[in-house]
C-alpha cells in the first residue's frame, strides 16, 4: 500500500585531485527497478569540462557513470528521491532451498566462486559449520549470524585485495568482508548467493558510507541479509547487485586520483514524494 512506502533522500559527494587524465566508472545511480521507485534524481560535475555519460546494463538495467577528467580536482554530487516498499519476508518454515538441478538458469552464476569469494576454497568449513543445519533460510540465517559474531567490524583493516578467505582467517573487517565471506559459505552449500550495494542509514556510524549486504536465493526468491547488523534492511536504497564487490564497486579508477571526500547520506523524508512514471533523469 502506498502509504506503506518509505521515502528516502539521497545526497552523495565524492571529491577527487587527478595527476593527468583520468577514467572513472561510477555506481552511485539509485536502481529504478525492483521494490523501490525512483522519483527524481539530479547530477552535478565539475568541472564543466569533464566528458561523461551514462551506460545502462542491457540485461540488469544498472547503471554506470563513465567519467573522463584532467588534472585538478574533480567533484561528483549526486542526489535522488526514491520510495521503498516494504520488505517483507515469509516465514521460516516456508522458505526452503532449491536442488541446484531446479535453480533458473539466471542464477547459476552467483554458485561459482569468484575474485572475492572463494566458496570452492571455503566449501568445507562451510559444510562443517553449516552442513547439519535444516536448508533454505534457516542455513543462511546461521551464517550471517555467525559471521557476525566471529569477526570483527574494524575499518581500515582490509584493503581492495582483502578476500573471503582472508576475512575468515583473520576475522576481521568491514561492511564488504561479512558480505563476502557470508557469498562464500552460501555458494560453499549450494545456495546462490550475491553482493548488494547501497545507501543506508547506519545506527552507530558517524562517517557516512555506502552499505554492502548479503542477498540469498532461497524459496524461489531472492532474500536480503546483514551480517554487520549495522542498518535496517527496510531502508536500504539499492545501487546494485553482483557476484561481488569487484562488480558493484561505487568507483574504479584508471589514472591517478587522490579521493578528499566521500559523503554518501541518506535521509527519511516524511510525507510523500512527487508521483512518477518509471524514473526522471534531472541531469
Amino acid at each position: 500500500m502506498t502509504e506503506d512506502l518509505r521515502h528516502f533522500s539521497i545526497d552523495c559527494q565524492l571529491d577527487y585531485q587527478l595527476v593527468g587524465d583520468t577514467d572513472f566508472l561510477f555506481q552511485v545511480h539509485v536502481s529504478p527497478l525492483g521494490d523501490q521507485t525512483l522519483h527524481e534524481e539530479w547530477l552535478e560535475v565539475t568541472p564543466d569540462t569533464a566528458r561523461w555519460r551514462i551506460a545502462v546494463d542491457p540485461v540488469t538495467q544498472q547503471r554506470r557513470l563513465r567519467l573522463r577528467a584532467g588534472s585538478g580536482p574533480l567533484s561528483l554530487r549526486y542526489r535522488a528521491q526514491v520510495s521503498v516498499a516494504p520488505r517483507l519476508f515469509p516465514p521460516t518454515a516456508m522458505v526452503d532451498q532449491a536442488n541446484v538441478t531446479d535453480l533458473p538458469d539466471e542464477v547459476l552464476a552467483y554458485l561459482l566462486p569468484t575474485r572475492y569469494c572463494e566458496s570452492d576454497l571455503l566449501a568445507h568449513a562451510a559444510w562443517k559449520l553449516f552442513g547439519a543445519l535444516p536448508p533454505g533460510e534457516p542455513r543462511v540465517r546461521a551464517i550471517v549470524d555467525w559471521v557476525h559474531e566471529q569477526v570483527e567490524f574494524l575499518p581500515g583493516w582490509s584493503v581492495s585485495t582483502t578476500t573471503a578467505r582472508d576475512v575468515f582467517v583473520r576475522r576481521a573487517g568491514v561492511c564488504r568482508d561479512f558480505t563476502h565471506l557470508s557469498i562464500a559459505f552460501c555458494r560453499g552449500l549450494n545456495i546462490p548467493a550475491r553482493l548488494v550495494a547501497g545507501y543506508a542509514p547506519f545506527y552507530d556510524e558517524e562517517a557516512p558510507d555506502f552499505h554492502a549486504v548479503l542477498e540469498a536465493y532461497v524459496g524461489g526468491r531472492w532474500m536480503l541479509f546483514d551480517a554487520t547488523r549495522m542498518s535496517p534492511l527496510s531502508d536500504l536504497v539499492r545501487i546494485a547487485d553482483g557476484p561481488d564487490a569487484g562488480d558493484v564497486a561505487f568507483c574504479t579508477i584508471f589514472g591517478g586520483a587522490r579521493m578528499l571526500r566521500m559523503s554518501p547520506t541518506i535521509e527519511p523524508v516524511n510525507g510523500t514524494l512527487p508521483p512518477t512514471s518509471g524514473f526522471v533523469r534531472s541531469l
